[in-house]
């Protein structure tokens, strides 16, 4: 009678917490299919092919993302015994893939077709260091966009 709730409760965080990231990590592909076409680079110049006729801007994607209890219960247990916590690592994949999308989207947005000089700045806002409250990953992509030149 006891341990009914707690089991319940501990089953229930596994199937939502697993299918919430599943159609996440569903949600991503399709996104990243979609913009596919638009180049991006981590090169500090523009490609040889930029349109000079138009004004290169900056352009930022923000992602945080948290987890839920039972991955953090399981990553404490994973941190007392020692060894790789690979919730964590999906955690941050999925806010480096979110906020990757979300800068390209802001590009495409603004009608650039193409990327360069990306970077990505990740922080741990969450507290999982000082053991305050949920482990959260925060990712910001930033980038400068340009234009390519068309090809007539």
């Amino acid at each position: 009678i006891y341990i009914g709730p707690p089991c319940f409760f501990i089953i229930l965080g596994l199937v939502v917490g697993t299918a919430t990231e599943r159609r996440h990590f569903r949600s991503l592909e399709r996104r990243e299919a979609a913009l596919s076409h638009v180049l991006m680079t981590d090169l500090r110049a523009y490609a040889p092919d930029h349109d000079p006729g138009v004004e290169p801007c900056l352009v930022i994607g923000e992602a945080v993302i948290a987890t839920d209890y039972l991955k953090t219960f399981l990553a404490g247990i994973r941190n007392m015994l020692g060894g790789e916590v690979r919730s964590y690592l999906t955690l941050v994949n999925r806010a480096r893939r979110e906020a990757t999308l979300r800068m390209l989207e802001s590009a495409r947005g603004k009608g650039y077709d193409a990327i360069c000089n990306v970077r990505l700045e990740p922080a741990d806002i969450g507290g999982s260091s000082s053991r305050k409250g949920v482990p959260m990953a925060a990712m910001v992509a930033s980038g400068t966009a340009y234009r390519r030149r068309v090809e007539s």
